[in-house]
């Protein structure tokens, strides 16, 4: 009969059969865990580390300084904090509380030339590898390059981060510090000091950048002054009211109001006369008498209309005919229908004149 052994002894030089011995305590093994016990190192700040955004916005910073653009706009007076020129009647500013390191994108063709064309304070200039050439981008080249401006090639993807996932860049991405808003009074005195009949639009409780492109680009289609927005509740000038306003916001000063009501009613002691929409105003469009005087439109937001604060300092409220199976009109539709009726009366009475 054949004896099995139930646990045989495991053959030598095997792996993992010979069990290892203790090689006894370690000498210096203490100090091993000594530099784990003492901490981290304080941490760089975020300027200082090249890879941090915050790290290559000053390194991109530097480079054009060190090209000289800051010094050749200087000679040229056209790279003030306003981004026109230095004009006077534009030196005090107001901006939205930001971080000192949040910058904006201004992106598509036409807002990025536009933009450079203005001398905006741009810090950098995207454009993606492999782009097609138009007039616009050669024009957009030609004009970075003579400032000295900080030029980047990206692959697409990289841009479409840097302008926003919904936003069309079209291959162009312009690096902008925060708008300066004017101030709507001092805008009031520059357009008065030029001879001209100031035509302003205020937005109230607009939300939306797409509205308040649209409405810029309206305001100079139609020659209108400035457009004027809220510190509060509002929309301000982002990249995609860049976007939208194709341009027109680097010629159409935005002006921001700490009061959108007490702006409303200094501007009615200067004598500008307070107009405001809504659907449910005593005075038909068609019929208005006021085009020829100074004027600042006031649009509310499609829901809520025009504030009640607001509908009480208007001097007249104005509503647009519309069909009866039309509830309302967009903001910036409706303003556009206002600018165009106004300018078609001032340009009659000047042919009459």
């Amino acid at each position: 009969m054949e004896h099995r052994v139930k646990n045989p002894a495991p053959k030598h030089g095997r792996p993992g059969a010979v069990r290892k011995k203790s090689r006894g305590p370690q000498v210096g093994s203490g100090g091993q865990g000594r530099q784990a016990l003492e901490g981290k190192k304080p941490t760089p700040k975020a300027e200082d580390r090249p890879y941090h955004p915050a790290g290559k916005r000053k390194a991109a910073a530097e480079r054009y300084e060190a090209s000289g653009g800051k010094r050749q706009a200087g000679r040229s007076g056209q790279a003030d904090r306003s981004g026109r020129g230095g004009q006077p009647g534009e030196s005090q500013r107001m901006r939205r509380p930001k971080s000192s390191d949040e910058f904006e994108y201004v992106t598509g063709r036409n807002s990025v030339l536009e933009a450079l064309r203005a001398s905006i304070p741009a810090t950098a200039l995207y454009i993606a590898s492999r782009i097609e050439y138009d007039d616009r981008v050669k024009e957009v080249m030609g004009i970075a390059t003579k400032r000295g401006l900080p030029i980047l090639e990206v692959m697409r993807p990289e841009l479409d981060r840097l302008a926003g996932f919904d936003s069309v860049h079209q291959g162009l991405a312009l690096k902008v510090p925060p708008y300066e808003y004017a101030h709507p009074i001092e805008l009031l005195d520059k357009v008065i000091g030029q001879g001209k009949v100031p035509l302003f639009v205020a937005l109230d409780g607009i939300t939306d950048p797409r509205n308040l492109g649209a409405i810029i680009r309206s305001v100079a289609a139609f020659g209108g002054h400035g457009v004027i927005v809220p510190q509060r509740r509002s929309v301000g000038m982002t990249a995609a009211a860049w976007k939208t306003s194709a341009g027109a916001a680097a010629r159409t000063p935005v002006a921001m109001a700490s009061n959108l009501t007490q702006t409303l009613k200094a501007l009615k002691e200067r004598g500008v006369f307070v107009l405001g929409l809504d659907g449910g105003g005593d005075v038909a469009l068609p019929g208005l008498t006021w085009a020829k005087s100074p004027l600042v439109v006031v649009v509310g937001s499609e829901g809520k209309g025009l504030s009640r604060l607001v509908t009480e300092t208007c001097d007249a409220v104005v509503s647009i005919p519309i069909a009866a199976s039309t509830e309302s009109l967009n903001a910036g539709i409706a303003a556009s229908v206002t600018l165009y009726e106004i300018s078609k009366q001032r340009a009659s009475a000047t042919k009459s004149t």
